[in-house]
């Protein structure tokens, strides 16, 4: 009887403390992504924007499909044969800084000027390329060279960026403020950088 009942104690010990150790450890949920207000139909409605600025004279000047840069509002080929260069920077003996010094000059004639004065590489230009090409052209790694947060911080801080909208005398600086376009391009990002779908403009 006596050694029953210290089974029994035992036992109803055993289970009190089971009862009190720790639970075991249940894997946390999983986190929904929070979506965008909108979602895609937002991103493509932002990525107007984004578009719109990227194919303004003062971005796709800069950003030509060929060799040469473009210039005026209406993007002719660069005057007097300058050609990118293998450095994007011109050629030697016509170096885009011979000319386009640190600062723009008063006069609607003279050339423009900002501290680092180069062409975008080939893979970068936004020359002739519809909304589909030129999202998915920013969306590829391997063409610009950047993640999505480094091609905000660059569209955002970047001084020859900055240009277009203080283009100096005689030029039509982009019509979307810098303010907005970034904006734009995060809200884009945000919705997981939709892709237009062919033939949209």
């Amino acid at each position: 009887m006596t050694r029953t009942l210290r089974g029994l104690a035992a036992l109803a010990l055993g289970t009190a403390l089971l009862g009190c150790s720790e639970p075991d450890p249940q894997p946390d949920p999983e986190v929904e992504p929070v979506a965008v207000a909108g979602g895609a139909p937002a991103g493509l409605q932002a990525f107007d924007t984004v578009y719109a600025v990227l194919t303004h004279p003062r971005c796709m000047n800069c950003h030509p499909a060929g060799d040469r840069p473009l210039q005026f509002d209406d993007s002719r080929s660069h005057a007097l044969n300058v050609q990118r260069g293998p450095d994007d920077r011109g050629r030697v003996g016509m170096r885009c800084t011979t000319c386009h010094q640190q600062a723009n000059h008063d006069s609607p004639h003279l050339p423009p000027g900002s501290p680092v004065w180069r062409l975008a590489p080939k893979a970068q230009a936004f020359e002739g390329r519809s909304p589909r090409e030129l999202a998915l052209q920013l969306s590829d790694p391997e063409q610009t060279h950047m993640t999505f947060e480094e091609l905000v911080a660059h569209v955002r801080d970047d001084a020859l960026v900055g240009w277009g909208w203080a283009p100096g005398p005689g030029r039509a600086p982009v019509p979307v403020a810098r303010e907005e376009f970034v904006a734009a391009f995060k809200a884009w990002v945000a919705a997981e950088a939709p892709i237009p779908e062919e033939g949209s403009k």
